[in-house]
């Protein structure tokens, strides 16, 4: 814990300051006491692990995490590994002269290195990494000659290192700068580490050529090279064959050029080579095959050419092989199974042809095999059927023949089958429902001819199950929703008849539902509005007939529906989607009740009522009897009385109007007394402001009139200071307030630059009450207003977690940086906000400012939007002003805007959010500064992408990502930020392209 007096902090600096001025005699054994009391006066220790550190004794020897020499009893080791300390690395430690090890990692510490550890002369082992350190490497660094081991990974540090930090090395093994912000060259005084083992430098910025040859081929004693992750550059050049020691070499993520080095294979213990995502190109050097002990090649996302190299199947102590997105051509060699401690093997989209060698079955430890994207044909090797596979994706190529029989081992291993886009024939074996373990099951694009299996409801942990174009005939089993795990149910371009079964509504999990182009018949089942999750239905070009259920306009999450080119008729759901839909999504049926539509509106109602005048027996006789003599007279109708439906009609519709007269009288009285309640207490509330000459006396208008009596108890002038202010925008200032004093229920007040501009408050009222019927889990919600001619202010919910600016680019040390799987929720999730937006109301509601700053985070950093709408309500006042406001926003704003006239539409929202996504993925601002040049990150990812190395922008803070989840996400952004507004994409389009991203894809494979 920090100390709890500054008196006794300064107090012990000067005993401290006292003790380096007396004899070493006087106080020797004190200077360990002192030093480390110093230091733990910057620590804040929550768990209080150093309370045994008392500046009373005489010794730290018996403290915890002190080693001391038992000759001299001075300290010798500080090992304060995973303590969760914070603070800073201040001063003390330099006092301790004969200290030969501190070990601080996993800890908070914050701040820049202490140049003044440098003075503790014969440290050999000094170890900061995964704390928040930031700053430069200091220089003084380069006067440790006794350090034999330093890692500072996993911090923030940042500019060049210092060409001099190696100048005294000779005595350094192992040292690791990994996952800081370091850049420029690597030291060219490097060469002088004669003795290092040990050396990574990857996850940084370092650029240039790193001067292999004599450079770090010179140090001949290495064991682990890792420069990957950077930006380094140039061809890399022989002599690699030196490094007799080496063990593992990591390349990739780079920009090398060239091929790779021919003597490579004169390294005698590389175990694991990585060279992928870079340009080596050409064929790759036979050498290779020398490496009697590697077991991990990676040489993937490359421009390598050539035929498939036939010795690869000499190189028996291989476990993984990724040679996928190359250019290699041939076959695979016959005898592939010879590597018998096979685990791992993608060859996936290169020019691949001839069969899949049946002797992979002779891998008995293989686990994950990806081809998809060759030219291979011939059948499926049966024995791969009979193994313990985790994968198996032989998609996109020629295979021909059926799908084989499972073993009950592939039974209880198979994780992801995808056979799609080949020629497959006959029918889904029966057994395929006994996969316990299958989650991604992908048949698509084959000539299956074949009835769906009654089992695919017992796959409990199937997410996904796409069988589009597969020639499947027959009817949709009940049970395929049995496991309630399905995700995605993709059945489109098959021959299947029948109806859509009830059982449907059993798929609680379900967010795409697509049954398009096939031969379906009967009515949509209500059921289909169980599914509380979908977000896409898609039931187009079927034989569907009836009217769509009304209770599926309760699917509020639903965003693309079609049920074009059916036979349905009458009115579409009230809510939802539906009464947004295009003329496209409904068109080519019988009757669907919609101005969209030309055609007629069919309404399936029953017959109409008829009652028998002989229902009611002798009563109505008798009666008539009575009547007969006066009705002859007058009209000579000689039939029974009875009522006619009509007047049925007009006697209920009468008893309806004068029912709802009576109702709104009620309504309307008591909303009179409400608001007289509240403008009495309003009045009061606002008076003091009135007589203090600051404001003007307004309304306070809330939708939930419930929480009035709260709201009304707070003085405006209590609000709108200095002190609540919690931020600033293009649209007005924020505040930060509670209801009624209760600080349990914070709300965030905005007060809109419009002074002087509106003159209605008609106006205002009704284009914020629309607002305010906007709700949705990604929006933030509009929950009132206040109004006079000199200030509007409107009232929402409160963010707990602030901005997304703020989280992102205004992060503190302490704070952990955002995983990658929080940052794609951020991102699918303001997606769906931006979506409900723009797809379900008419006009859209175009945010018009989207970027960081208006993404909100709540407790769980689920994404909220705010300030939605605020164009519909300013625009329409001064758009010239709103125009020169906007282009304070550098890098949102969308070409169209910042080189035309004004014209706001959903496509500009599209752009921003493709700038917002490329930020979340970089860490980057969309517009940076340099001393010479300008750098926009659009442009800049861009260039990355053409080059190969997109994914060389990630950042470097987020920790380990799945590559095939990123990269289609940059892809996307991309799209999104096309200079041709057409060319993008629609949010709901979007959102459809991120649900496809996130669904489960092939796993990698563990342990490498």
């Amino acid at each position: 814990m920090k100390m709890k007096s500054s008196t006794a902090m300064m107090a012990l600096f000067s005993v401290f300051m006292i003790a380096g001025c007396l004899d070493d005699d006087t106080l020797q054994l004190n200077d360990d006491v002192l030093g480390l009391i110093v230091f733990k006066s910057a620590i804040y220790d929550p768990f209080m692990h150093l309370d045994s550190w008392n500046e009373d004794d005489t010794s730290p020897c018996a403290w915890n995490f002190i080693t001391c020499n038992q000759a001299n009893g001075r300290v010798t080791e500080i090992l304060l590994n995973g303590l969760n300390l914070s603070g800073k690395i201040g001063r003390g430690l330099e006092k301790l002269q004969f200290l030969k090890v501190l070990s601080l990692p996993g800890n908070n510490f914050t701040g820049s290195i202490n140049p003044e550890l440098s003075l503790i002369i014969g440290l050999e082992r000094l170890n900061l990494s995964q704390n928040g350190l930031s700053g430069n490497i200091p220089t003084s660094f380069a006067n440790m000659s006794s350090l034999q081991f330093l890692d500072l990974s996993t911090n923030s540090l940042s500019g060049p290192v210092p060409d001099n930090l190696f100048e005294n090395c000779l005595s350094l093994h192992f040292l690791s700068l990994s996952g800081n912000l370091l850049e420029g060259p690597i030291p060219s005084t490097l060469t002088k580490c004669t003795s290092l083992n040990h050396f990574n430098l990857s996850n940084n910025r370092f650029s240039g050529n790193p001067n292999f040859s004599p450079g770090i081929w010179s140090l001949t004693r290495l064991r682990t090279l890792d420069l990957s992750m950077n930006q380094l550059s140039g061809a890399v050049p022989d002599d690699i064959g030196v490094l007799h020691t080496l063990k593992e070499l990591f390349l990739h993520g780079n920009h090398f050029t060239g091929s790779l080095p021919a003597d490579i294979g004169l390294c005698p213990h590389l175990s694991r080579l990585d060279f992928s995502n870079n340009r080596f190109s050409g064929e790759i050097p036979g050498s290779l095959q020398k490496l009697k002990v590697l077991n991990f090649l990676n040489l993937s996302n490359n421009l390598f050419t050539g035929d498939f190299p036939s010795w690869i199947s000499n190189m028996n102590t291989l476990e993984y092989i990724d040679f996928s997105e190359n250019a290699f051509m041939g076959s695979l060699p016959m005898s592939m199974g010879d590597i018998k401690s096979l685990k791992f093997l993608s060859l996936s989209y290169n020019k691949l042809t001839g069969n899949i060698p049946k002797s992979l079955v002779y891998c008995s430890g293989l686990f994950i095999i990806r081809l998809t994207g060759n030219s291979f044909n011939g059948s499926i090797p049966e024995g791969l059927f009979d193994m313990g596979l985790k994968e198996m994706d032989f998609s996109r190529n020629q295979i021909t023949g059926s799908i084989p029989p499972a073993s009950s081992r592939l039974f209880e291993s198979l994780q992801v089958l995808d056979l799609s886009g080949n020629n497959l024939t006959g029918e889904i074996p029966a057994e395929m429902g006994l996969f316990s373990g299958l989650s991604y099951l992908n048949l698509s694009g084959n000539y299956l001819e074949s009835r769906m299996p009654p089992d695919f409801g017992y796959l409990q942990n199937l997410t996904v199950l796409d069988l589009r174009n597969s020639a499947l005939v027959g009817s949709i089993p009940g049970d395929i929703c049995n496991s309630g795990s399905l995700a995605i149910l993709q059945l489109d371009g098959n021959l299947l008849t029948g109806p859509i079964p009830k059982e449907i509504g059993n798929c609680s999990s379900l967010n795409l539902l697509s049954l398009s182009h096939n031969n379906l018949s009967g009515s949509i089942p209500k059921s289909v509005s169980l599914l509380k999750k979908l977000e896409i239905l898609k039931l187009e070009v079927n034989q569907l007939s009836g009217e769509i259920p009304q209770e599926l306009g309760k699917l509020e999450n639903l965003l693309i529906v079609n049920i074009s080119h059916n036979r349905l008729v009458g009115r579409l759901p009230t809510g939802s989607i539906f009464p947004n839909l295009d003329e496209s999504a409904i068109e080519g049926n019988l009757g669907i009740c919609s101005p969209l539509l030309k055609g007629p509106c069919k309404l399936d109602v029953p017959k109409p009522l008829v009652l028998d005048p002989y229902a009611y027996g002798n009563q109505i006789g008798n009666q008539n009897r009575r009547n007969r003599h006066s009705r002859n007279s007058t009209d000579g109708f000689t039939h029974h009385r009875f009522l006619s439906v009509s007047a049925i009609v007009a006697i209920a519709a009468s008893v309806v109007i004068t029912l709802g007269v009576i109702l709104i009288s009620l309504l309307n009285a008591s909303a009179r007394r409400r608001i007289a309640f509240v403008d009495n207490a309003l009045e009061s509330m606002c008076s003091s402001s009135t007589r203090s000459g600051s404001l003007a006396a307004g309304k306070l208008i809330l939708f939930d009139t419930k929480s009035s009596a709260d709201w009304i108890s707070t003085s405006l002038d209590s609000i709108l200071n200095k002190a609540s202010e919690i931020g600033s925008g293009v649209f007005g200032t924020v505040y930060k307030a509670s209801l009624g004093g209760d600080e349990r229920r914070i709300v965030a007040i905005k007060k809109l630059v419009t002074a002087n501009i509106l003159q209605y408050q008609e106006e205002f009222d009704r284009e914020v009450r629309g607002l305010g019927k906007v709700r949705h889990p990604n929006l933030i919600p509009l929950r009132g207003y206040y109004w006079t001619p000199q200030m509007q202010l409107l009232v929402s919910d409160f963010a707990v977690e602030g901005s997304l600016r703020s989280r992102l680019h205004e992060r503190l040390p302490t704070t952990p940086p955002l995983s990658w799987s929080i940052r794609f929720k951020i991102v699918l999730g303001t997606a769906k906000g931006l979506a409900h937006l723009h797809h379900s109301f008419r006009p859209p509601i175009v945010h018009y400012n989207v970027k960081p700053g208006n993404i909100l985070l709540d407790e769980n950093l689920n994404p909220k939007i705010s300030d939605f709408g605020l164009a519909r309500l300013l625009t329409k006042l001064d758009k010239h002003v709103l125009s020169n406001r906007f282009q304070s926003a550098p890098g949102y704003v969308a070409p169209e805007l910042a080189c035309q006239s004004l014209r706001v539409n959903e496509k500009c929202d599209v752009y921003g959010f493709g700038v917002l996504i490329l930020e979340l993925v970089t860490g980057r601002r969309p517009v940076e500064y340099g001393e010479d040049n300008v750098v926009i990150l659009a442009d800049h990812v861009r260039a990355l992408l053409e080059q190969g190395n997109a994914l060389d922008c990630v950042d470097p803070s987020m920790g380990k990502y799945p590559e095939d989840e990123v990269l289609p996400v940059v892809k996307l952004a991309l799209v999104c930020t096309s200079q041709i507004p057409s060319s993008r994409p629609s949010m709901a389009e979007v959102v459809q392209i991120l649900q496809v991203i996130s669904t489960p894809a092939p796993h990698r494979m563990e342990g490498f």
